[in-house]
């Protein structure tokens, strides 16, 4: 995927942002250096990806949540996203940091692009930084949770992925699996009716891009729904 720096109004922030402290110390000119952006960028990357987790996956818990975000923004995956927006070449490096390979290491791509988002951040406010946040990581997200095989823990990819034994969030699991798989929700019909006014049963279906998953019947629509979700969740599993 190839992503873009976002448009900054105050250049003289992203210019701090690309400053290493190693650049700071050779050029007795510049006032600062990345440090705190990086500090800032931190944790608002944390917030925000917390916020869109949170919002993605309602039915995993706490830890699972944690071990997600955490995958979402160790070393490893921001200095890759560093390097993708080619901030290997803009960073500002001392003659010593650069010789040594400076440009491609994790460690500083990692720390420049946590700067860039803090320096967003002061540039445009929470909103502005959030969508551009969530429009980076939210497929991330969906990548990671598509391969099951790279969790290390192996109860968050179980609470993704295989239904639970009541109809109690049936729908939000089809959901978020639907999201995940197919980026699309799912569509829910009343198919028939059948039995006196007083003692009604619903048929309902569920469908993901058109294709049919479940079929379920209760006396209420929403519980028909409910069991049409559960019965996908095994045709699925």
């Amino acid at each position: 995927m190839q992503h873009e720096l976002p448009k900054f109004n105050n250049s003289e922030l992203f210019e701090l942002a690309l400053t290493h402290s190693s650049y700071a110390n050779e050029n007795l000119g510049v006032s600062g250096d990345n440090e705190r952006l990086e500090f800032l960028g931190d944790a608002v990357l944390g917030f925000v990806i917390a916020e869109m987790l949170y919002s993605m996956y309602p039915t995993i818990n706490e830890a699972q949540l944690t071990h997600m975000r955490s995958r979402l923004v160790d070393e490893k995956q921001l200095g890759q996203l560093g390097a993708e927006f080619g901030l290997g070449k803009l960073m500002r490096l001392g003659k010593g940091t650069d010789k040594d390979g400076g440009r491609t290491n994790p460690s500083l791509l990692n720390d420049t692009f946590e700067a860039t988002i803090g320096a967003y951040f002061l540039d445009t406010g929470i909103e502005a930084v959030g969508a551009y946040i969530r429009q980076i990581f939210q497929p991330l997200a969906r990548q990671l949770v598509n391969d099951f095989s790279d969790f290390s823990d192996s109860r968050l990819a179980a609470a993704l992925v295989k239904p639970q034994a009541t109809f109690i969030d049936s729908k939000n699991r089809l959901q978020q699996w639907a999201l995940a798989n197919y980026q699309t929700k799912p569509t829910y019909q009343i198919i028939a009716e059948s039995g006196p006014d007083h003692a009604k049963e619903f048929t309902a279906q569920v469908s993901i891009q058109g294709k049919i998953y479940g079929i379920g019947k209760d006396r209420r629509k929403q519980e028909a729904e409910k069991r049409a979700a559960e019965a996908a969740w095994t045709n699925i599993n």
